[in-house]
Parts: structure tokens; sequence; C-alpha cells
């Protein structure tokens, strides 16, 4: 497998490209072969104090501009995104391993946000409130809430800053991204793109470095306003906890363990296509795979048999452009590959039977993080494939018999992201849609735009990405109250 270097990549911080204060920098390793592909600036708390500052100063230019005016800027940056679309694409293949379709994913995620929230700003209306008793008129007006800060996970690398750089640029607010050390490449040339095009200095700024130091810096710090982020529930509380030194503002996207719902009378083939695709895309390293696939005791044997084939059918490798047909990758990092190994072996220790994979797939470079796509059948409450978040390619299924049994079940888990259902039988899906605790329930089919909001309740999260409803997170109500 043939890798690139793609150099020495800065910190962007106040509009400069800059090395990190203390000097040092680390190496970006992609998961395919284990060899460095790029060096960063490996940032530390200097340069996040440089950046809160830089910050600071960028939301007070920012949030002065008209709406026009910002998303002038926005459109330039959505322009230079897109001129550069292969070079990030083919970074995040190289940092991440996902493949070359599945990263325009996140190409198509930036360039959306970019375009769809300045409009969705557009469309904000002013509420009137009404007086009982005729002496005063009422509205709400929506202002910039200040200085945010993004802490992003690595598993769409671009994709995650779509979602927070949409909706915070258009609300008026200043950004700091912070990527994940594990693919921090192509958002520190997203740094250099916004270089390029003299993007406003201190709106956006972007730096990688370890969390007790940047943030933890970030997170205590009394000039953030806003504290968004996409990871897990571990990190969403260490950050809630960290946050207290003033009010901020809170938006998070956190864990989940959605439930794949297959009733006897669902389209069975698209049901299963739709399992295996949300099972092992992007290496199963999605926060609304399919975690916990639940199918009726009487199509069980079928689709079990039907699912296997498909998963021995998926072509695994290095998914570069040069390779289209490769459809799962590696995973992000060995620390992640083994957990996979604990997870199946927990599994089959408590009774699940390991049907396919399980394994790392021989001819493939040592130092890669490779595993087969692997199928277990027969989980139950107990096992770790059921309690938690699997965040890897192991599809764990099970069977059920009756409705208020399969209901039970999917909702025993502290998440409450996504979950699916299939069945063509309206009672049904009324009664599933109201009981199912998940701040998303798709039926029949999966759709994920940047118009459609995205959030979970429970321990999943606090408010959405996507849609006008993410604009929330970055604005502030002023009640104006004028006397007649």
């Amino acid at each position: 497998m043939k890798t690139q270097n793609f150099g020495y990549k800065k910190l962007y911080i106040n509009g400069e490209l800059l090395d990190a204060e203390s000097g040092q920098i680390e190496d970006v390793i992609c998961p395919a072969t284990g060899e460095s592909i790029a060096q960063i600036a490996k940032a530390g708390k200097a340069d996040a104090e440089k950046a809160l500052n830089a910050a600071r100063k960028g939301f007070q230019y920012w949030s002065k501009l008209s709406l026009g005016e910002r998303t002038e800027w926005m459109s330039k940056l959505r322009t230079a995104v897109l001129e550069k679309e292969h070079e990030l694409r083919t970074a995040m293949v190289h940092e991440m391993g996902k493949n070359y379709e599945g990263a325009y994913e996140d190409i198509e995620a930036v360039i959306n946000a970019l375009e769809w929230y300045p409009n969705a700003m557009k469309n904000l209306r002013e509420e009137q409130i009404p007086d009982y008793e005729n002496t005063h008129t009422h509205k709400m007006i929506s202002k910039p809430a200040g200085v945010a800060v993004a802490y992003l996970a690595w598993n769409f690398p671009l994709l995650n800053v779509g979602f927070k750089l949409g909706p915070a640029l258009a609300a008026g607010c200043s950004l700091i991204i912070k990527p994940s050390t594990l693919s921090p490449l192509s958002t520190y040339m997203l740094g250099e793109i916004l270089h390029d095009i003299d993007f406003p200095a201190g709106v956006v700024n972007i730096l990688a470095g370890p969390s007790r130091e940047v943030a933890t810096t970030l997170t205590t710090s009394k000039i953030p306003a806003v504290l968004t982020m996409i990871g897990s529930t571990e990190t969403g509380k260490k950050i809630i906890a960290e946050s207290t030194t003033s009010i901020k503002k809170l938006g998070m996207e956190l864990g989940g363990n959605a439930p794949f719902i297959i009733f006897e009378d669902a389209d069975f083939d698209k049901a299963l296509e739709l399992a295996v695709v949300l099972s092992f895309w992007n290496s199963g390293q999605i926060c609304v795979a399919a975690n916990r696939i639940m199918v009726h005791k009487n199509i069980y044997d079928k689709f079990l048999k039907a699912f296997i084939k498909r998963t021995s059918e998926l072509k695994l490798g290095f998914g570069t452009k040069e390779n289209p047909e490769v459809f799962m990758g590696p995973m992000v990092s060995k620390t992640d590959r083994d957990r996979m190994f604990d997870i199946v072996k927990d599994a089959v220790h408590k009774g699940a039977i390991l049907e396919y994979g399980g394994k790392i797939p021989e001819g493939f470079p040592e130092k890669g993080n490779w595993i087969e796509p692997t199928v277990i059948s027969g989980i139950s409450p107990e096992m770790t494939l059921f309690r938690k978040e699997t965040f890897g390619p192991v599809a764990g299924i099970m069977s059920f018999d009756t409705d208020d049994e399969v209901l039970e079940l999917a909702n025993d888990t502290e998440y409450g992201l996504a979950s699916y259902i299939f069945t063509n039988d309206h009672q049904k899906i009324e009664r599933f849609t109201n009981d199912l605790e998940f701040g998303e329930i798709q039926i029949n089919g999966v759709k994920y735009a940047i118009y459609l909001p995205h959030g979970g309740i429970k321990n999943s999260g606090i408010g959405h990405d996507c849609s006008h409803l993410a604009l929330d997170d970055y604005l502030v109500k002023k009640r104006i109250s004028t006397a007649l």
C-alpha cells in the first residue's frame, strides 16, 4: 500500500500559520500502514491562550458585520474548499482510513453548511409577544453568543467541522476548533485554506494537542460563551465538569447505541442492505451505527444467513481514489482495533456465537489497524456489545418475539441518539415512534442532511447539530419591551 506525505502543517491562529510556542511537532499516522504521513504543530497551553485572545478579538469584528458580509466570506471559503476537494479527500483517506467515496461526505457537509446556514439566519424571524394590557409592545431578537470552542471527534474530520463552522459563522460567533490528534491533518489543511483567502483574523482558529493542556485551558477559560463537541459521553461529562468557571452554553453530540429493529413484515432486502451499511460503513466508526440488530424470530435465521453472506462480500482495503471498490478500511488506531477483539471475546464468553470475521485479515500491513468485518449472533444485555457503543465493525444480532420484548430491549441503554425500525404496520410505527427513547427514529429507511436535526436524549447529548436548531447554540435571546 502506497501512502503519500503531506508535509508539515502549522497551527492557524489569528489569521496566521504558526509553529507551536514549544516548537513541538507530532506525526500523523496512517492507520492503513502505520507510517507517518504528515507532521503537525503540536499545540500546548500557551497556544490555547493565544487562540482564546485571538477569538475574542475576532468576535468583536465578526459579530459587527452584517449577515450579507458574513455570507460573502462564507461563500469565498466554500469556493476555496471545493477547489481543494481532491487534496482534502485524499488527506482524510490517509489520516483516518475511510475510503475516497466516504470522504466526500465530509466535503459535502462543509460546503452545504457554509451555504445553508446564512439562509437559515436570514429566515429567522423576530418573535412578537402580545401584551394583554395593551401598554407595551414586545419582541424577541437574536444576537451572537460570543466565542465558541468546538471539540471534534476523529471519525468524520471535516464533516464534524462543517456541523460547527456553518452555524457559528452564520450566527456571528468566532470559533476555536480543536480536532482530534488522531485525524487533525485535513482540519489543519482547512487552516491553510483560510489563510490563503485572507479570512478575517481570529474568526476561526485551529489547533490540536493534548487535552490536559489544550482542552482544559480552553474549557476552564472565562472567554468562551459556547462549548460544543462531537465525541464520547465520558468526554462530554468531563468538559461539562471543567466548564463551570463561568456560565457557558453547551451543545454536545455524544455516544450512541442504536437499535435496528426488523419486524416480520419489513422490506427484507432494504432492511438487510441498510443493516450492513450502518454496521460497516466507515469501519463502523459512526455514532449512528446499527449497534444492536434486533430481528423477529420468524425471519431471524434467514436474515442472519443473508447478513453473513453480504458481510463476506465487502471489499476490505486502503480506499484511495485508485481503489473505488473498497468498502471498508482499517480502524483509526490499534487501541480501538484491539478493543474490538475484547468485545468479541466478552460476547463469546457470555454465550454469543462468532459467525464471521473477528480476526486480523491476511495480506495487510502488520503495522496497520486492520480487522475483518465481524458478525456476532445471539447477543444479550449482559454483553459489552449490547451495553456499550461499539464504534467499530462488529455487528451484534439477536432475535425477539413480541413488541413489548423488543421495545424493552431497545430502550435498555443509557444512550438515546439514533434508532431504526422496519415494518409496514402503522400501529407498530405509531407505538414505537412514541415509546422509543431516542432523539432520532428512522422508519423504513435512513436519511441525514444539513437541514434535518441531529441530536440525542439521555446520555447522548444536549442540543442539535444540523438544521435551524443548531443555531440555538450560537445565539442568545433578548426581550425588547417598549412602552406605548
